[in-house]
């Protein structure tokens, strides 16, 4: 008796393309997405042996946040330049990132939004990108998840309506305190974290800093840098219970037709 094989994952990452992010006054700061918060889930997907694929707005080359990279945002001198050689490893996967518009979002299985304040910039407000969102929302088999600043890539979501996809979930994301305790509190134009809740949601939140995730049905979301490789992790370790189900499901269902058949042979 033959069982189906488990099948290839594939997880879809969108990235921002703005270096710039605009503040209270006008001015600009220097953006990109955070390094860690591509580095860690990227690392876990790829050693489960998913597919990755890579997207931004137009297909630009997403820009690193080069702060992220700062020792003391990085969590240290090593742990700096070991996501700096990652990054280095997969510069060919992020020159080649494919436009947002034009991805066809039924092969996936996953969809990821890293942060940085870039998200802030452009996906907040970026039609396609929640056009697939909502798609991918709407699939029960699908997930949708966002860390830290990449939450604000579901502001972009909007049903024919005029209502928000989002509204009602129960999420969280980089909080009002972080921000503050960042230094960009004040000077920022607008909150995530007052923006999500203005939309309708439920926000839920745990201590500055410290690995914080919340489920609510396909959506899942992490609060900060910390959250990034505990939410992918958590995302496989779903996936791959569907599949352990679905694999169980079929042999049971296979057994008990060669049964049926046996029996109606003798």
């Amino acid at each position: 008796m033959s069982t189906p094989q488990t099948p290839t994952h594939q997880v879809l990452i969108l990235l921002t393309g703005a270096d710039e992010w605009t503040l209270v006054d006008g001015s600009k700061h220097p953006t990109g997405f955070w390094a860690d918060e591509l580095v860690a889930p990227h690392r876990v997907f790829r050693a489960a042996g998913w597919d990755v694929t890579i997207a931004t707005p137009g297909g630009v080359t997403p820009p690193l946040d080069e702060g992220s990279l700062e020792p003391g945002s990085a969590g240290g001198d090593a742990a700096a330049a070991d996501q700096r050689a990652y990054l280095e490893g997969i510069q060919d996967e992020l020159s080649a990132a494919v436009p947002i518009e034009d991805v066809d979002p039924r092969p996936f299985d996953v969809v990821f939004v890293p942060g940085g304040h870039g998200p802030m910039e452009d996906l907040a407000v970026h039609a396609p990108t929640g056009r697939l969102l909502t798609a991918m929302l709407d699939d029960d088999m699908k997930l949708v998840a966002a860390v830290c600043h990449g939450p604000a890539a579901l502001l972009a979501a909007k049903r024919a309506d005029g209502s928000w996809p989002f509204a009602g979930r129960t999420l969280t994301g980089f909080t009002n305190e972080e921000e503050h305790q960042a230094g960009l509190g004040e000077i920022a134009t607008w909150l995530l974290e007052d923006r999500l809740r203005d939309g309708g949601t439920s926000f839920e939140y745990g201590e500055p800093w410290a690995s914080f995730l919340v489920e609510d049905k396909n959506l899942h979301t992490g609060q900060n840098p910390a959250s990034a490789g505990p939410l992918a992790e958590r995302l496989i370790e779903i996936v791959v219970a569907r599949d352990d189900a679905a694999v169980e499901a079929a042999a049971q269902a296979l057994a008990e037709a060669e049964a049926d058949g046996g029996a109606a042979a003798s």
